[in-house]
């Protein structure tokens, strides 16, 4: 009976000791991001997607022709680099895709509405380039 509640425990314990969030942390796209915040949390604009995009990885978003994506952050373009910008897809018909943060080229979209300036540098981490 004993080695059997020995057995149990070690095998839960096990099981609790496995990572509760599995990813991986993927290349920096740049060094500084644009907020309108120190944290990054506050939106900056509410863009329209002038063509569709296909996500390379997973730090992308898909985005289609037409679609609104609030803007939370723009990285600060580095030599060899393109311009990104940090957002999520808004609206009812793309529910399944709100709330996933990713980011798309700059060019593809135009701003429709600024909700406060991107005046904040703020250096990028490592999790904001982390993929689950």
């Amino acid at each position: 009976m004993t080695q059997r509640v020995y057995l149990v425990v070690l095998l839960l314990s096990l099981g609790l000791m496995r990572p509760l969030v599995t990813g991986i942390f993927m290349e920096k796209l740049a060094s500084k991001k644009l907020c309108a915040d120190d944290d990054c949390v506050y939106t900056i604009s509410l863009a329209r997607a002038e063509e569709d995009y296909n996500a390379s990885d997973c730090r992308f978003i898909n985005i289609k022709k037409g679609q609104l994506i609030y803007v939370y952050s723009k990285l600060v373009k580095e030599k060899d680099s393109g311009e990104f910008w940090a957002g999520s897809v808004y609206g009812e018909q793309y529910e399944d895709h709100m709330g996933t943060v990713g980011y798309f080229p700059s060019s593809l979209v135009s701003e429709q509405h600024v909700y406060q300036e991107a005046n904040k540098t703020v250096p990028t981490t490592d999790i904001d380039f982390f993929c689950e």
